[in-house]
């Protein structure tokens, strides 16, 4: 069967327990596989490799273009269509599928980028009902690109973007995800999201480079990002509303920790404020 002419472009750091999984479900299938590796002190090149990715190192100078902008700009230019793929996530078959019936023909598909759902896993069980999110992992790098916003200061975030999406002028949504499905223990999220909560709360004293994100996230998390009490709008829309609950305890789970991230948010955010 012929690969598709897609680059994947997998950025990591320390995803030692992770990048096998990552590398597995796309070898073979797509034109490149890349692991773009920002000197990881754990075994996540040497395992990558081993896996049959190549393996690039990625140095932040501290500006632009971040690492994902940077895969764009570097990662296999010969080939149009790139795939972001990060290291705790996994391409499903039903997703392969997809992509496989788009790419079948010889014309360059139409839209500039494509919106792939994101199946969530929590504490080691999937997530069918609470979780919403679509990422904009599939891009024609000659019609996209990530925008420079001005939270290079911003603490929690560093060498990659923020959350927020690539600019493209045309998107489609697909049916199939990818599957997000972290093996590192649920200490990693909440460290991961104590320090994604630091730049969320200097976004809010900025709010010049708040609103630039704002624009360029997707349309659910445009609308949220106006949302009033977002704790508790947070729990209410994935436990009730989005029926986590029938996700059992992983859902509740979920959803309390999305309400404590949102929580320090606010909490830190009201810290910063002087006086």
């Amino acid at each position: 069967m012929s690969k598709l002419p897609i680059a994947v472009a997998i950025p990591t750091k320390n995803e030692g327990l992770n990048i096998a999984e990552a590398v597995k479900s796309v070898l073979g299938h797509f034109e490149a596989v890349v692991v773009v590796d920002s000197h990881s002190t754990d075994d996540t090149a040497k395992i990558a490799e081993e896996c049959g990715a190549e393996v690039v190192t990625y140095t932040w100078d501290g500006g632009h273009p971040r690492k994902k902008q940077w895969c764009l700009e570097n990662v296999r230019t010969d080939l149009d269509w790139i795939l972001l793929l990060d290291g705790d996530e996994r391409i499903s078959p039903g997703l392969l599928a997809e992509l496989r019936r788009i790419f079948a023909g010889p014309e360059r598909p139409e839209p500039a980028a494509y919106d792939i759902p994101l199946g969530y896993w929590f504490s080691g069980k999937r997530l069918r009902h609470g979780y919403t999110i679509r990422k904009r992992s599939l891009t024609d790098r000659t019609r996209c690109h990530y925008p420079e916003v001005g939270d290079l200061d911003a603490p929690g975030i560093g060498e990659v973007e923020g959350h927020y999406q690539p600019v493209a002028a045309t998107s489609q949504a697909l049916r199939n995800p990818i599957e997000h499905q972290d093996l590192d223990p649920v200490t990693a999220w909440f460290e991961r999201h104590n320090r994604y909560s630091d730049w969320e709360a200097w976004l809010e004293h900025h709010p010049d480079v708040k609103e630039q994100v704002r624009r360029v996230k997707s349309r659910q998390g445009q609308l949220f990002h106006k949302a009033p009490f977002k704790p508790l709008v947070s729990f209410a829309y994935m436990y009730v509303y989005r029926r986590g609950f029938l996700d059992g305890r992983a859902g509740l789970d979920f959803a309390l920790a999305m309400s404590f991230y949102r929580w320090q948010i606010a909490l830190k955010s009201r810290e910063r404020k002087p006086g």
